[in-house]
């Protein structure tokens, strides 16, 4: 292939650039090709457009069916909390106090030059909610009196606002949405069995749904949760092999218990802190979505999470078939529909827009729906359907008689779902590997030299290493290649050959190591 074929082979894909050439603007394409968000005028902040909110409402209504199987139940606090809540948690407020957006005044006037102004200074300044540990620790400390009224098990979904630096939307924007889950128990023992609960639930989800991998383990020292004893994590890998933090559950110990009072008389008469635990997800699931599944003509949708199943292309011709066609393509819309897929009726979209073919067949294509069937008078008259796959491309296409379609839809779903996991977790293992040395390690991690302006190729992936635990080792590590301990993984049967708890040699300095951990570059 000379030159000239190579440009336009390249031309052929919907997004561009493409994933080898520039991975992060390939995501933001990606973002915009399938119409799921946009950034607004607000600084750092999102416009998710229906498309990608009807994710979100998948994700909500999976998530929130497994919260109340576990027995939590929703309820709602205040976006504002008062600053001397965060400030009676020292670690907390510590932790957060660079991300935090501060209301000072109630009111605004005209000033003198007739501009309106900020007045009526606050007696007390608010947070606007950048986690809810705090304010929802006063609201327990009013609800639990006695061991009778434990456990508690609340959750609640909500907007936060962490004033970030750099913003990427779904991955990190000043307001994002999420649920946050807040519990109170009578034992640690049961505060650190809820935290594993729902750490196992994340991680369900994820593998299950999403069809996204994840390592369950838990943070280091210097990653852990301000305020929190331990805190717990499911990681991914992404396609350009960096980490995903996709999930956290939190044993706060005591600590907020005895900040916020939440104390309760034992039935041995005694009176005692809570122990209590807080974990949570957000839209930031939809930014793991977008970066483990699409391809270069944009986004691939798990079934399980798509806004609709499968879209019916009518082919519309001036030669008097366009009705017939048309009531066809209702009936067989009305008798897929007939199907549960998940819990739900399959979800079917008849796309009987006035416009060129090939902008529609893009149009869906770019965002991701599972399947697309076309249908024009030479298939009605066959009794078929054209069959497109989108996690096989945009070019896989097969005729299919009508009623073996309809018949067999489901067991098609279920079959796309799987395969995506499948391959999401055969390109994690490519891209996974045990190293012992500290020069392969670095060769693995260390960017490549590239021109200046030209993207960074991608590089490295998961290491499981031995570490010694220093957090001061951990930042040298990550001063000089941008890594860090994703996490100290629970189930040792995830490392390459299941010897990830046998003891060894840190790599970076050669102490003892109790066991091997996960290295990345993350996100």
């Amino acid at each position: 292939m000379n030159q000239k074929q190579q440009a336009t082979a390249k031309a052929r894909t919907a997004i561009s650039p493409t994933r080898e050439e520039n991975y992060a603007e390939w995501y933001q394409q990606v973002i915009k090709a399938a119409d799921l968000a946009e950034n607004s005028s607000v600084r750092g902040c999102m416009v998710i457009k229906p498309w990608g909110f009807a994710i979100w409402e998948n994700i909500q209504r999976v998530l929130n069916s497994k919260f109340k199987a576990t027995g939590h139940r929703n309820a709602y606090f205040p976006l504002f909390i008062p600053l001397s809540y965060l400030q009676a948690e020292a670690d907390h407020v510590e932790g957060f106090a660079k991300e935090c957006a501060v209301v000072t005044h109630h009111r605004l006037a005209p000033g003198p030059d007739g501009k309106l102004v900020p007045t009526g200074e606050l007696e007390e300044p608010l947070i606007v909610r950048p986690t809810s540990e705090t304010i929802i620790g006063v609201s327990f400390a009013k609800w639990v009196e006695s061991w009778r009224d434990l456990p508690l098990l609340i959750n609640q979904w909500a907007n936060v606002v962490r004033w970030e630096m750099r913003t990427r939307l779904f991955l990190r924007t000043t307001e994002f949405l999420w649920q946050e889950g807040h519990t109170a128990h009578a034992t640690a023992d049961e505060a650190v069995a809820e935290t594993m609960t729902m750490l196992d639930v994340y991680a369900d989800f994820a593998e299950n749904w999403m069809a996204m991998p994840v390592i369950r383990g838990e943070k280091t020292d210097g990653e852990r949760f301000p305020g929190a004893v331990d805190t717990y994590c499911i990681e991914a890998m992404m396609q350009d092999r960096k980490a995903l933090q996709a999930g956290t559950s939190h044993f706060l110990g005591q600590n907020f218990a005895k900040s916020s009072g939440i104390q309760f008389t034992a039935q041995d008469g005694v009176l005692q802190h809570a122990w209590t635990t807080s974990w949570g997800v957000s839209t930031r699931l939809i930014g793991g979505l977008i970066m483990t599944h699409a391809d270069d003509d944009g986004l691939v949708l798990p079934p399980k999470l798509a806004p609709a199943h499968i879209v019916i292309l009518p082919i519309l011709r001036d030669d008097g078939s366009k009705d017939a066609v048309l009531t066809w393509c209702r009936a067989l819309k009305a008798d897929l529909e007939k199907h549960v897929y998940d819990g739900q009726c399959v979800q079917v979209e008849l796309d009987d827009r006035d416009l060129r073919g090939g902008d529609k067949t893009w149009q869906w294509v770019k965002r991701g729906i599972p399947l697309r069937v076309e249908v024009g008078p030479r298939d009605m008259e066959a009794g078929v359907v054209t069959l497109f796959r989108r996690d096989r491309g945009v070019k896989d296409k097969q005729a299919v008689a009508r009623d073996e379609f309809v018949g067999e839809v489901v067991a098609l779903l279920d079959e796309m779902q799987a395969g995506l996991l499948d391959r999401a977790r055969a390109f994690r293992s490519a891209h996974t590997r045990v190293i012992n040395t500290k020069a392969e390690f670095e060769s693995y991690f260390a960017a490549p030299a590239v021109a200046e302006g030209v993207p960074t190729p991608i590089h490295g992936g998961f290491a499981w290493s031995h570490f010694c635990g220093d957090p001061a080792v951990e930042e040298e590590i990550k001063d000089a290649l941008g890594v860090t301990v994703r996490c100290i993984p629970i189930d040792d049967a995830d490392c390459p050959g299941g010897a990830g708890g046998t003891p060894g040699e840190c790599v970076w300095t050669g102490r003892p190591s109790p066991r091997r951990v996960v290295f990345a570059k993350a996100y």
